[in-house]
């Protein structure tokens, strides 16, 4: 199956990235929010994004306008998508709800794609009529910069389907690698257990998250220090994600460290509240 109109619902920072990674490659593109001012911020940071690339002249004035044109927003789905990747909160009851409405009122061959970072992708596809047609895409923040997919088989999910997504994922500019449905995933059960042993490293008074950061930073090469990373994607994700691990594999290696529970009662979200391990304007 030729992939050549993409349906992105979710208009916010994982969103508009697939979107216009998606009208980069040449895809026509419909991106979706219900709420017009998402739609619209979204549609704004994309353009940021483009004229960026413009102005380090990765790409010229014209290709960028060319890439705004094939960018559709509006607050209802397009039913003669090819495929549709759902990019919205990471609920659950929220993703069903959205996948319900697309499996509807797109047609029977369309594909259902999820941007899920935890959620089971058979679960989620069992909430369908198109299980095998069912799959998830896991894509990183930034989406424009980082090139790694998480291509995520559900049980039902068919062959035809994996492989029509992994050369989407190619066509995008990505590296699509096959994991299968286990929580966590491949990426997230390997990072955020080391985020979560950081947190408790300053809870215990190993260390402040600056020294923490900068331990990780030039004893391991990593281009970005944990706690610093737990701030951009946000501290209320990080305890959601190792619920689902904790809850998921039944091991207590996988226990939220108390003082994250702490921060996110308190509202510390990080870069999305102004404040978290670090503070931000």
């Amino acid at each position: 199956m030729a992939v050549e109109k993409v349906q992105v619902v979710g208009a916010g920072q994982m969103g508009s990235g697939i979107a216009q990674v998606a009208a980069q490659a040449g895809l026509a593109v419909h991106l979706t929010d219900v709420n017009e001012g998402a739609l619209q911020k979204g549609v704004e940071t994309m353009k940021k994004n483009l004229a960026r690339s413009v102005e380090k002249e990765r790409m010229s004035q014209d290709e960028m306008e060319e890439t705004m044109e094939r960018i559709e927003p509006g607050t209802e789905y397009a039913a003669d998508a090819d495929l549709a990747i759902e990019a919205v909160v990471e609920t659950i009851e929220v993703k069903v709800e959205v996948f319900r409405a697309l499996d509807d009122q797109l047609r029977d061959e369309a594909i259902l794609a999820t941007n899920t970072s935890s959620i089971s992708i058979t679960e989620l596809g069992s909430r369908t009529n198109r299980p095998e047609r069912f799959i998830g895409m896991h894509f990183f923040n930034p989406v424009p910069v980082l090139r790694l997919v998480e291509v995520i088989r559900g049980l039902e999910t068919s062959d035809e389907t994996y492989e029509t997504v992994s050369k989407l994922a190619d066509r995008l500019g990505k590296t699509p690698v096959e994991v299968q449905d286990f929580p966590g995933f491949a990426a997230n059960r390997i990072l955020l257990p080391m985020i979560n042993e950081a947190i408790y490293c300053v809870m215990e008074g190993v260390a402040k998250p600056e020294d923490v950061d900068t331990v990780m930073k030039l004893g391991m090469n990593h281009p970005m220090g944990p706690l610093t990373l737990a701030d951009l994607i946000g501290l209320d994700t990080c305890l959601h994600i190792m619920k689902i691990l904790h809850q998921g594999l039944g091991d207590d290696k996988y226990r939220p460290c108390p003082l994250l529970k702490r921060y996110v009662a308190a509202g510390r979200l990080g870069r999305k509240s102004g404040k978290g391990f670090y503070e931000y304007e």
